[in-house]
């Protein structure tokens, strides 16, 4: 059972992870935190050091659950090719997954940090890394159990077709279009099945 302050910084996290996705690391203020958690200034930095040890603790709470997920979907019965697609099937829908995590943690943050916080920039890149491991893993299986074919290494695959859909999401969120989303996943469906189904 987990002790009273453990709930806490629980409750914490949880709290301010979409806040800290949204607004940014720069552009979370303390009053965006003391309001939406309830708690004063003090009772939050009772739980954590400082603003950065805060902003990491909800950068991987919100890239955890969206790793888990991954996990779900590259883990699902099937052929290696069927794991690829059941994954790009998650993409066509991503917008909805994210909207609770206060959008794309890997984009929101990993632009954000990019000139405001080493730290999580090394985090979201981390993050990034072990998303393309897991694809490549799938992959190498793939070329093992002899069901996909590929013109180059599977990591190297992996990077391109998270690049694309990284790309895509990108392009929805600002613009606020859907469609390339969509379209993006739908090309990536043909591309999968057209270029490395053996």
């Amino acid at each position: 059972m987990s002790t009273k302050a453990e709930r806490t910084t629980a409750y914490i996290i949880e709290t301010v992870a979409p806040i800290f996705n949204k607004l940014g690391y720069v552009g979370t203020s303390m009053s965006d935190l003391t309001e939406a958690t309830g708690l004063t200034k003090g009772a939050i930095y009772g739980n954590f050091e400082n603003k950065d040890s805060l902003a990491l603790a909800a950068f991987e709470y919100n890239s955890k659950k969206l790793l888990v997920k991954i996990d779900e979907k590259l883990n699902s019965t099937g052929t290696s090719l069927e794991k690829l697609l059941v994954l790009t099937n998650f993409y066509r829908h991503y917008d909805t997954f994210i909207e609770e995590l206060g959008g794309c943690p890997i984009l929101n943050i990993g632009i954000d940090a990019n000139h405001n916080n080493s730290q999580l920039l090394a985090a979201t890149r981390e993050t990034i890394k072990t998303i393309e491991g897991k694809i490549a893993l799938v992959l190498e299986n793939g070329l093992n159990n002899n069901e996909l074919k590929l013109p180059v290494t599977p990591l190297q695959f992996s990077k391109q077709l998270f690049t694309m859909i990284q790309g895509a999401v990108a392009m929805a969120t600002i613009t606020g279009d859907r469609k390339y989303l969509l379209n993006t996943v739908a090309y990536l469906d043909q591309l999968i099945v057209r270029e490395i189904k053996k």
